[in-house]
């Protein structure tokens, strides 16, 4: 069952904003956004650096859980 999208409500401390209380749901959607950028940023830092290659006998000579 969808609920009805409600507006956030903002908490004044001192008459300042202190916090938001947002629906759960637009919750874990901030959040998925959130680590979407994240992963952005790091596969464009993964693409600004030059690729190199190993043979296929050198990556079996290193053996299994080193890199």
């Amino acid at each position: 069952m969808k609920r009805a999208r409600q507006r956030p409500e903002i908490v004044l401390r001192d008459g300042k904003p202190a916090a938001v209380i947002l629906d759960i749901d637009e919750y874990e959607a901030l959040l998925e956004r959130a680590e979407d950028v994240a992963d952005l940023e790091m596969l464009r830092a993964m693409r600004s650096q030059p690729l190199s290659y190993q043979t296929l006998e050198e990556f079996l000579s290193e053996g299994p859980g080193r890199a």
